[in-house]
């Protein structure tokens, strides 16, 4: 991550009403996608494609709440960057059951 994101990146974090919006985001796309994994067909494909949307998101998550409580500035951005490649596989998952292709 290169240092003016870095640094953009903290100063929104440090941000409260930004920091905890998208504590709550983050936390409510993991819900979703959680009664997304509930709602899908009962099919080996669908639970395979389900379980890792469900660890990925969870993840995300997880990593933002971590990097809230981060003790340091390289702790936050190791943890935002997990949070960030977490998402990014999320979509991968959410993209791939759209268009199986």
């Amino acid at each position: 991550m290169n240092e003016d994101l870095r640094i953009e990146i903290m100063e929104r974090v440090s941000n409260f009403a930004f920091g905890e919006s998208l504590k709550q985001w983050t936390k409510e796309f993991a819900l979703r996608c959680i009664r997304l994994f509930r709602a899908l067909p009962k099919q080996a494909d669908a639970y395979i494609f389900g379980k890792q949307l469900l660890r990925s998101a969870i993840s995300v998550a997880a990593n933002y709440r971590a990097a809230c409580r981060a003790r340091s500035n390289a702790e936050f951005v190791a943890k935002i960057g997990i949070a960030l490649e977490e998402a990014d596989e999320s979509l991968f998952w959410i993209e791939r059951w759209k268009n199986p292709k």
